[in-house]
């Protein structure tokens, strides 16, 4: 069975429904260990009362970016990890780390890309005053937020909408939207062809 590793850095909620999924066997995975770089994340502890491995990688520790991944890859290495999944994972993975696991990444976004790449998607997108918004998985390149789509869900804002409604609207497609793209790529169902993914049917 394919081995993941899930990059956090905040609350981990995503992780938290990656991690319920696969112990329904809805997504046909291991998770192999959950990787931070922030010490007190509340994804460690929840990964912890679900009994999955943590690791807590401290980017002040090392005095390079390339440093700092190369002591992630040797976690990754130990536990046999086949595919990253950042969920919530606040640091743009280097050219170096998306060679290595080339195709091999997935993340999720809150915002139809290529509109509001960054950190801020589901605001900035608010803030717009756009009629429809939504959330986005993606393979995961040196570009912030430009690798190839996989799949994406719209949702319309609602007339009297507020920015805490919106968030928790997204928050429920990206539980629903993320487990499918896992499921996905570790079925080998996706192919690659320039900046479109091409999703083969099921054998």
């Amino acid at each position: 069975m394919k081995r993941i590793a899930i990059f956090v850095s905040g609350r981990g909620t995503n992780m938290d429904n990656i991690i319920r999924e696969v112990k329904k066997k809805r997504i046909r995975a291991q998770v192999a260990c959950v990787v931070s770089d922030v010490a007190d994340a509340g994804a460690l502890k929840k990964a912890l009362a679900h009994g999955i491995k943590t690791i807590f990688v401290d980017p002040k520790k090392f005095r390079t970016k390339l440093a700092f991944e190369k002591e992630i890859i040797k976690y990754l290495r130990l536990n046999c990890v086949d595919y990253i999944i950042l969920a919530g994972f606040m640091r743009i993975l280097s050219p170096y780390i998306v060679r290595l696991y080339r195709n091999r990444i997935l993340n999720i976004h809150p915002a139809l890309l290529p509109s509001f790449k960054g950190m801020h998607g589901i605001s900035d997108a608010f803030e717009a005053g756009v009629k429809v918004t939504g959330v986005t998985v993606h393979f995961v390149t040196a570009e912030l937020d430009g690798g190839p789509i996989i799949v994406q869900k719209v949702v319309e804002v609602e007339k009297g909408e507020t920015l805490a409604s919106l968030e928790r609207r997204i928050h429920k497609i990206e539980y629903e939207l993320y487990p499918r793209a896992i499921n996905l790529l570790i079925q080998n169902r996706l192919k690659i062809k320039g900046k479109r993914v091409i999703i083969n049917s099921s054998s």
